[in-house]
């Protein structure tokens, strides 16, 4: 009895000293760990920021874009310390590695849509088609750029309506912008009779251009006869004005030049066709009608 209770005590004694010695081990390396994280923590911090300033140094570069690519960077040093940590307990990191490679691949294929939109969104904020507050249209989708995120647009229509469309719908169609250059041409079409004076319209029209101070004296305003029109002809004319003048000028400059024509005895003639009735009637036989496009726009129906 006196052997094996000397035997218990001797055993917890070494357990006891074995125990010491690992808590002694473990705790530099527990306190070396902690330590690790900190400064993983703090450096990863550090590193986002400068990512972030040194990308809004360079031009092109969105807001969005550069916290994106921030956050990667940190979250990258994280994973980094994180694995380091796991190093200083023994544990094998390659396992590790592959597990979360694996781990990143299925979320990928999982997530193969949504990566879509983010590699959409990263390639509209780098190559910047369009920008906040620019209206544009791509034939299915049209309204001005309230926010562009790195899943989907936030666009408002002209009526007012919220609209949100995925970036790869945007990124994989033509867009048209119609905000981006400063100037636009607006093109005026109108048609007159073919008795109408066709210097005197002109002049009209050049006259009500040059009166607008938004229309821009370079590129000059420009007329000209577009085409012999089966009831009127047809008389062009172009000017440029700045962007943000385009709707207001162009919507005014249609009700001018119309209110001038009227005070001119200018007409701008409907559609018409005249009927002929060949000799046959005048005999008393079957009339026969030709139906053709009016030369004369003020010829009754």
């Amino acid at each position: 009895m006196e052997q094996q209770a000397s035997d218990v005590i001797l055993a917890s004694q070494a357990a006891l000293a074995q125990a010491g010695r690992l808590a002694v081990e473990y705790s530099f390396s527990i306190l070396g760990a902690l330590l690790l994280l900190g400064l993983g923590w703090w450096l990863s911090g550090l590193l986002s920021r400068w990512t972030h300033a040194g990308l809004l140094q360079l031009r092109g570069i969105d807001e969005t874009l550069a916290r994106f690519f921030a956050n990667v960077v940190r979250y990258a040093a994280l994973i980094l310390v994180f694995v380091t940590v796991l190093g200083q307990f023994g544990v094998q990191t390659a396992s590790i590695i592959a597990a979360l490679g694996a781990a990143g691949l299925a979320i990928g294929l999982a997530l193969q849509g949504t990566l879509q939109n983010i590699a959409a969104g990263i390639m509209l904020l780098v190559l910047r088609p369009f920008r906040v507050g620019e209206y544009i249209d791509t034939g299915s989708i049209s309204g001005t750029i309230v926010e562009i995120g790195l899943f989907a647009t936030e666009l408002r229509t002209p009526d007012g309506l919220y609209r949100l469309a995925p970036n790869s719908i945007l990124w994989n169609v033509p867009i048209t912008n119609f905000s981006r250059h400063q100037t636009r041409r607006f093109e005026l079409k109108v048609g007159i009779g073919y008795e109408d004076d066709i210097d005197a319209a002109e002049k009209i029209m050049q006259d009500h251009a040059a009166a607008d101070p938004r229309v821009l004296s370079d590129p000059a305003v420009a007329t000209h006869v577009d085409q012999l029109a089966d009831s009127s002809v047809v008389i062009t004319m172009w000017y440029w004005t700045k962007s943000s003048d385009f709707w207001p000028t162009s919507r005014e400059m249609i009700k001018k030049v119309k209110a001038s024509f009227d005070r001119h005895g200018i007409s701008i003639p409907y559609p018409q066709v005249t009927y002929h009735a060949d000799a046959a009637l005048a005999e008393g036989g079957p009339a026969s009608k030709v139906h053709r496009p009016s030369d004369n726009p003020r010829t009754p129906e």
